[in-house]
C-alpha cells in the first residue's frame, strides 16, 4: 500500500468461560465471547495502531481503509523502528485429554463446588474457588505474504482456604492450569491440601531472619528463574536498559551448573504455535552453564540489540505484542533432593509462593514463600511461616550450589504493560549458600 512498508493484522475470535464461587455460593458463572484485532503498520519512523472490536464483520473495503488509517497514525511518530528478518513456521497445538468444552457448565460448577467443600476441614473459615477456560482461534496475516491460523484452549483453576486459630489467620492455597484440557473430576484432594496446609500454618512458628543455606522446592525456584532472570531477558528491558543482564553476553555471571532457559514450544501452559508477529518458536539459553547467553526479542529489539532470535512476542487479544516469556526454568542436576538437604546441614528449605518483587534495573528482588521447614542437621524438622527470600539477582546465581533433578513446571500468569498472558515456570530443587533469609541479616 503506498507509503506502507510493512503492516501486519492480528485477529483473534473466541469464548470465555469463568465460575466464581465463595464459601459454597456460586458467584457468578457464565461465557462470554470476544472478536479483536490489532492492525500496525510501518510508514516513516514508527508503530500506528490501531484496535478494532467485531473485525470479522469488517470487508475487504474496509480492512484496506483501517490499514491506511494505521499507517498515516505511523507517519506522524517519532520513534525509528527497524524488523529483523523472520523465521517462519506454525507448530502444532498439542493434542487435548478432554476437550473442557465439551463438559456442561452445570458440571464444571458441580465440580468446583466439590473441591471447594473438600477445604473446609477443621479449623477453616473461609474459601474460594475459581475457574477459568478459554478458547481462541488466531489468525495472523502480514504484508510480506504471511499466514498463520491456529486455535487453542487453556482452562484451569484455584482453590484458597483461609484458617482461623488463636488470634491469627493463615491462608492454603492450591492452583492447576492446563493447555490439554485438565480434567477438574476428582480433585478433591487439592481442596483439602489447600484446607490443611492453612491449618497447619496457624502452630507453625514465625521464621528467625538472616544469612543460612536454603533449599528453593521447585515452585519458588522457578518464581526466581522467571521473575528474577526472565524479565532481566526481556530485549525491551534490555534496550531500554533497565536490565542487570544488560551489556553482559557472554560473561559468566553463576555458577556452572546453572543453565536456565526460556521455551515457547514446550507442550507447557505457556505454549505458543508462533508468536504474535507470526514468528516460528523455539528455546533460548538465557544463562548457559553460568555464562549469559541470549535475550528474548521481538522483530524490533532483535534488530537492535541483537544476541539471540525472535519467537518471543505475545499479545492478549485486541492488544499489541510485547517482548514476554512463556516456559521459563532451571534445567534439573544429578542431585536427589534428599541430597540437597543433606548438604544444607544447617539452614531451611523454602516452599511455595506468594509473590513479591524483582528490579531488573538494579538486579535485587524479594520473594515471599508460602511456608517452610528448618533444617537441622541435614533433616526437616519444624514449620515455619512469614517467610522470605531477598538478594542481588547476580550474587544469588553464583551462590546455587546444586541443582536437584526433579524439575517441576507450575502454571499461572504474567503481567506486563497491562497484559496478562499464561506461562509455565520450573526448577528442581536448588540450593542456595547464604542466602538472606526473612528480609533481615542477622548482626
Amino acid at each position: 500500500m503506498d507509503g506502507i512498508s510493512y503492516y501486519d493484522i492480528r485477529h483473534v475470535t473466541g469464548q470465555l468461560t469463568h465460575i466464581d464461587i465463595d464459601n459454597g455460593v456460586t458467584e457468578s458463572a457464565g461465557t462470554s465471547f470476544f472478536d479483536h484485532a490489532v492492525i500496525r503498520a510501518l510508514s516513516g519512523k514508527g508503530w500506528g495502531i490501531l484496535t478494532i472490536d467485531n473485525f470479522a464483520e469488517k470487508t475487504d473495503k474496509e480492512i484496506k481503509a483501517l490499514i491506511g488509517n494505521a499507517g498515516s497514525i505511523s507517519a506522524i511518530t517519532a520513534d525509528e523502528v527497524s524488523l529483523a528478518d523472520v523465521k517462519r513456521g506454525i507448530r502444532a497445538v498439542p493434542s487435548m485429554h478432554e476437550n473442557p468444552m465439551d463438559v456442561g457448565i452445570e458440571e464444571k460448577a458441580d465440580l468446583m463446588l466439590s473441591i471447594e467443600r473438600a477445604a473446609k476441614v477443621e479449623g477453616v473459615v473461609n474459601t474460594r474457588a475459581n475457574y477459568i477456560e478459554r478458547f481462541e482461534e488466531v489468525i495472523f496475516k502480514d504484508s510480506s505474504g504471511a499466514f498463520e491460523h491456529y486455535e487453542i484452549c487453556r482452562n484451569g483453576f484455584g482453590i484458597m482456604a483461609v484458617a482461623s486459630g488463636n488470634g491469627a489467620l493463615q491462608m492454603g492455597y492450591e492452583r492447576r492450569h492446563s493447555l490439554r484440557g485438565l480434567n477438574i473430576r476428582h480433585q478433591q484432594e487439592l481442596g483439602r491440601s489447600a484446607g490443611d496446609r492453612a491449618v497447619a500454618l496457624l502452630s507453625a512458628q514465625p521464621a528467625k531472619g538472616g544469612t543460612m543455606n536454603a533449599v528453593l522446592d521447585p515452585e519458588l525456584a522457578g518464581v526466581f528463574a522467571h521473575e528474577a532472570v526472565g524479565h532481566a531477558s526481556e530485549g525491551d528491558l534490555i534496550q531500554e536498559g533497565n536490565s542487570v543482564l544488560a551489556g553482559r553476553i557472554g560473561e559468566r555471571i553463576g555458577n556452572r551448573i546453572v543453565t536456565i532457559a526460556d521455551d515457547p514450544s514446550l507442550p507447557e501452559f505457556g505454549f505458543e504455535p508462533c508468536d504474535a508477529e507470526g514468528s516460528r518458536v523455539e528455546r533460548t539459553e538465557i544463562v548457559s552453564r553460568g555464562v549469559v547467553a541470549g535475550f528474548l526479542h521481538s522483530r524490533e529489539t532483535l534488530a537492535a540489540i541483537g544476541n539471540g532470535h525472535t519467537g518471543n512476542a505475545r499479545a492478549m487479544p485486541g492488544e499489541p505484542p510485547l517482548v514476554r516469556m512463556s516456559n521459563t526454568f532451571i534445567e534439573p542436576g544429578e542431585s536427589s533432593p534428599e541430597e540437597l538437604i543433606a548438604e544444607c546441614r544447617n539452614g531451611i528449605l523454602l516452599k511455595g509462593s506468594r509473590g513479591g518483587q524483582v528490579d531488573p534495573g538494579r538486579g535485587i528482588f524479594q520473594f515471599n514463600a508460602e511456608y517452610g521447614y528448618l533444617i537441622e542437621n541435614g533433616e526437616c524438622t519444624k514449620m515455619v511461616r512469614d517467610v522470605s527470600l531477598s538478594g542481588e539477582i547476580l550474587q544469588t546465581l553464583h551462590s546455587i550450589q546444586l541443582c536437584a533433578d526433579d524439575q517441576r513446571m507450575h502454571q499461572g500468569y504474567c503481567g506486563k504493560g497491562g497484559q496478562s498472558v499464561p506461562v509455565s515456570d520450573g526448577a528442581p530443587h536448588i540450593l542456595l549458600a547464604g542466602a538472606v533469609v526473612g528480609g533481615r541479616v542477622s548482626d
